[in-house]
């Protein structure tokens, strides 16, 4: 009974049918996702199929702000909401809910269900919510549920986010990753290429070394022996970063003795995602940056490691043409360091190989579909 009143005092007094269910008609829903590059290109998916099974439906995206220029420009959503919540956490968590509750949003999906967010969307009044499982948090805040039973069997991540669009009854489901680029976009980087020294209307191998420790991931350099590699065959070569990056710039050389272009902390997020869509082919590990790619249309090589927390069965790029390389069998059982945020793929030429990551890109560059180059399309 004392559970029962505590749960009544803490419901807003604006939201009388908070305790209600669901209307199979949503009117305005929230999706929250406010984490990594990846994961929020992998949310794409879930705003197009909602706009296409409820058409007169509002749909709200909550991103954090370094994220959000990935959803510039979506057609499928009709407002951004920011995030940010390691920057003055406890002041801005009553400014977060006032600025949600003022959208009147009926509906909200947890993709990343956090306790701040699971009571911050409580008290913003919002009638119908679901998260992942059943957390502690969402027992309290009276969250609906929906179950990953456990991974098994596995899916992709998309398809776990697509779930709780299904959940509110969205039947048209869109299962594509999507970034949408202006022309303004595309020429803004196309003269940033021409400005570094690349030419648009000659394919654009894009490299991209770090993986901030996310997942298992070659040396830096093995990836300038790749380049290498590329720049033999007549490939021009941009090896692409974040600021935290640029000591890896080292392991490349000068663009002007090699022929290879470095590009680390020079680009917004947004004016990054421009100048992937001009490139041929991204070779990385499983990063936001492959997913991005993938989002845009671009072919990627990406390295995997079989466990299934980095599977790429679970994390692999969507839509676009791709290979995933593994290491060959066995070879994890005997070398694993234990850790996948450290592995390295083996050293010199075991485990993953250069060679085995050139023959794949270039059997994707030698596909009819990706012989033209990105930069000549418009």
């Amino acid at each position: 009974m004392q559970q029962t009143l505590l749960i009544l005092i803490l419901v807003p007094k604006a939201s009388p049918n908070l305790l209600t269910y669901f209307s199979p008609k949503p009117k305005r829903i929230l999706v929250a996702r406010p984490d990594r590059i990846g994961d929020v290109v992998l949310s794409t998916p879930v705003f197009h199929t909602l706009k296409l099974s409820f058409r007169d439906t509002f749909v709200g995206a909550l991103v954090s702000s370094y994220t959000s220029p990935l959803l510039e420009k979506n057609p499928y959503i009709d407002a951004i909401i920011h995030d940010d919540s390691r920057i003055g956490r406890s002041q801005n968590f009553l400014k977060q809910v006032k600025k949600i509750r003022s959208y009147h949003f009926d509906t909200a999906l947890l993709l990343m269900p956090t306790s701040r967010l699971a009571y911050m969307f409580f008290l913003a009044g919002i009638p119908y919510r679901i998260g992942v499982g059943h957390i502690l948090y969402e027992v309290i805040t009276l969250m609906h549920g929906v179950s990953r039973r456990k991974y098994f069997p596995l899916r992709h991540e998309s398809d776990y986010m697509l779930d709780l669009a299904s959940k509110i009854g969205a039947r048209e489901i869109w299962s594509k990753t999507e970034i949408f680029l202006d022309d303004d976009d595309r020429r803004g980087a196309r003269r940033y290429l021409a400005g570094r020294g690349l030419d648009t209307d000659r394919p654009i191998i894009g490299v991209h070394p770090g993986s901030g420790r996310s997942a298992p991931n070659w040396t830096p350099g093995r990836y300038a022996k790749l380049a290498g590699l590329f720049l033999e065959k007549g490939y021009q070569v941009l090896v692409s970063g974040s600021k935290d990056e640029a000591s890896l710039a080292g392991e490349f050389g000068k663009s002007s003795q090699n022929g290879i272009v470095t590009s680390f902390g020079e680009l917004s997020l947004r004016e990054l995602a421009g100048v992937i869509s001009m490139l041929s082919l991204l070779v990385s590990s499983s990063t936001g940056t492959m997913h991005m790619a993938a989002a845009l249309g671009v072919p990627t090589v990406s390295m995997f490691c079989p466990l299934t927390a980095c599977s790429p069965d679970l994390w692999g790029p969507r839509g676009n043409a791709s290979s995933i390389v593994m290491p060959p069998e066995g070879f994890c059982r005997q070398q694993c360091p234990g850790d996948p945020h450290v592995c390295t793929f083996g050293s010199g030429e075991e485990g993953i190989t250069t060679a085995q990551v050139f023959e794949s890109a270039n059997r994707i560059l030698s596909s009819s579909e990706t012989a033209v180059p990105k930069g000549s399309l418009s």
